[in-house]
This record gives C-alpha cells, structure tokens and sequence, in this order.
C-alpha cells in the first residue's frame, strides 16, 4: 500500500515537473528562445522560435537560410501538428520559390489551426487579392482588419488597390462598410491619388461623406497641388462646404467645421495668433517679432476686379502692422496689398489677373526695427465684385 502511494506520488511530481517545465518554456520562447531551448531543447515551441529567429537573421544579413532550419521545422511540425508556425514558414518558403498553388495551400493549412492567425489571414488576402479572387481575398482582409488594429493599415493598400476597378466596388462596399476603421484606411489610400475621386465617392458611406472625414483633406490637398481647383471646390462644396457662388467661404468667422484651405486657416505659433470669437468676430494678436501669416483662405475669384470691407474693434496703437493681401496660388508674392486699417477705414479695391484661377486671400503681420505687439477684433468682411 505503502509502496503503491509512493508511485503515485513519484508519477504526480514527473507530470508536475512537466506541466512546471512546458509553461516555463511557453513564457521563455517569446523573448528568449535560447533559454527555453536550454530548458527543453526539443519542445516544439523552442524548435518553431529558433528557426524563426534564425531565418530573421539571416534575412537581415540577406544570406541563405541553413536547410537545417526547415528539418528543425519539420520535426516542430511533426510534434505539434496543430501549430501554425510551420505551415506559414512553408508557405513563405513555396512564394519564394514561386510556386504559389503549395504557398496557399500552406497558409490555408496554417488558418485551419488557428483561424485567428493574423499572418495566415494577411498571406491569404495577399494571395488572393493578387489573384484577382475578390470574394476571398476580401473575407480575408475583413478577418485580419477585425483581428488587429495593424492588420488595416497592413492590408489597406491591396484593399484599395482593387477598389480603384468600378466592377468591384459592390464587393468592396460589402466589406468595408461593416468595418468603419478599414473603410477609413481604405479611403485614405485611395484619397493619395485624385484619379479616385469616383471609387471615393463610391465607396464612402454616409458617416464618411462628412466635412470631418479624414480622406477629404487629403484629396482636397492633392488635387490642388495638381492644379484642379474647381474640382477640389466643387467636392469640398458637396461634403458639407459653402455653396459654390460665395466669393469667400465664413465672412462671418462662425463656421469651423468644413475643413481648409476653403475655409480659414488660423495660425496659433511664435507669429501669433488668430481665434474666432462667439458674435461673428476674429480675434488676432501680432507678437511683432517675426512675420507670418495669421489668417488665409484659398479662393476662386475670376478675372476682375473686387472690394473687400471690414470692421475693427479693440484695436491697439500697433495695429498697422497687420495688412490684408492675395496672391495667386501658385505664387509666393501677393499681387496686391493694405494695411487692415486703410481697408476698415476707405474699402480695398484690387483687380484678379486672368492667369490666376485660385488665390490666397491672406492676413499676415509684418515686424519692424523693433518688436511691437498688435492686436485687433475684425467683424463685418466682405468680398464683392464691382465689375458691371
């Protein structure tokens, strides 16, 4: 009896010892696969981390992976058959040989054994992306964005890439439109290029047709860099902007939400800075030490000539150090200038050239010998055509 406790006892210390063992070597393999593969050399799990540790090396130095590397794979494989590890190793190994049918093969063996491996999920949307299999590349890309925060910007770029197809754009919509944060990424790809404007439109759900969508801003800057800029008007004008007959967009300085440059850039740095204020008013403080911009707009006025008006408040003794000016868009000199107070006092007239589509209408301070604040509360703008 005595001797039967015994190994029972001797056998429930082995398997603790084991138990002990295999959760040491689970903890230790992540960050140190050299310990745990002193602690058992041969668990499955040191074997999968060595190798890849060594096939990083190697990557990095760009030298040959040591064959003996996949055998070690292999025996991990053999005794751990439900470890992904070795799948995707294989199917990595098949890409680089060019033999695609065993790579997929490989990485579908991998998300059968666990279908939340997010490097399974990105090589399989890869593959079938590429492909041109929409159904299943998508699936794909939904699994691996719902799976990681990483996996949408990882996957994003192949999302889009397909999207830029209009027979596509069902399947697209199908996929993104569930998943907020990958319709985000998506139309912030896409928005990099203004050729997409029509599979932007497409895609973009109500929720992200708003003048805080974070595409808009990135395609309004790129059409403009490329000179389109009735175009990038037109579509700022449909996503919450001004109507398209205002000359200049919030004259009332009430309006922050539709985004530049059609409407109010306001500066807050070592210039100054410029605020709106509750009653239809613009604050602007002018530190006097260096110049800048402390207020712009990017307009389209045609060819003619204009008059802005205005009033100030609270105006400081320094404050003809503030001036009103616009240039042309592609220019860095302004073609016509005032100081604010000549413009609240007399009005300003000044005349748009013909080969200037889109100006700057800017507020900027100008510094003298010696540094003088000025500051001024600026109501009642308005900008008018005076021809005919």
């Amino acid at each position: 009896m005595i001797a039967q406790r015994l190994i029972i006892l001797a056998l429930a210390l082995a398997l603790a010892v084991q138990v002990i063992r295999n959760a040491a070597v689970q903890a230790f393999v992540p960050l140190y696969p050299a310990s745990a593969a002193r602690l058992w050399p041969g668990h499955p799990a040191t074997e999968i981390s060595l190798a890849l540790a060594e096939i990083g090396r190697a990557s990095r130095a760009r030298q040959p992976i040591n064959p003996q590397i996949f055998a070690l794979i292999n025996d991990a494989a053999m005794k751990s058959p439900l470890s992904p590890e070795p799948f995707l190793i294989r199917g990595i190994q098949a890409q680089n040989a060019a033999n695609e049918n065993l790579a997929m093969r490989a990485f579908r063996a991998a998300q059968w054994r666990d279908p939340r491996s997010l490097p399974a999920a990105y090589f399989l949307a890869d593959y079938h992306l590429r492909v041109g299999n929409a159904s299943e590349g998508l699936t794909q890309a939904a699994l691996l964005a719902r799976l990681s925060p990483g996996g949408v910007g990882a996957i994003a770029p192949y999302v889009a890439a397909y999207a830029r197809d209009p027979a596509h754009w069902a399947q697209v919509r199908g996929v993104v439109g569930s998943q907020p944060e990958l319709q985000d990424a998506v139309l912030a790809t896409l928005a990099q290029d203004p050729r997409n404007i029509a599979a932007i439109l497409a895609l973009a759900d109500k929720s992200h047709r708003k003048p805080d969508s974070l595409w808009l801003p990135v395609l309004l800057s790129k059409l403009i860099e490329s000179g389109n800029y009735t175009q990038a008007h037109s579509l700022w004008s449909s996503i919450g902007g001004g109507r398209a007959s205002e000359l200049v967009f919030d004259t009332g300085f009430a309006k922050p939400l539709p985004p530049p440059p059609f409407n109010w850039v306001f500066s807050t740095s070592n210039v100054g800075l410029a605020e709106r204020q509750p009653g239809g008013r613009l604050h602007v403080i002018f530190y006097g030490n260096i110049d800048g911009v402390l207020a712009s707009q990017l307009i389209l006025l045609p060819r003619g000539r204009y008059r802005l008006e205005t009033e100030l408040s609270d105006q400081s003794v320094h404050a003809d150090a503030l001036r009103w000016s616009i240039r042309c868009a592609k220019n860095t000199d302004p073609f016509a200038s005032v100081g604010i107070d000549e413009a609240a006092s007399k009005g300003w007239t000044f005349e748009v050239p013909a080969d200037c589509p889109a100006q700057w209408l800017e507020l900027a301070g100008r510094s003298g010998d010696v540094a003088q604040q000025a500051e001024v509360t600026i109501s009642e703008l308005s900008v008018n055509s005076i021809d005919g």
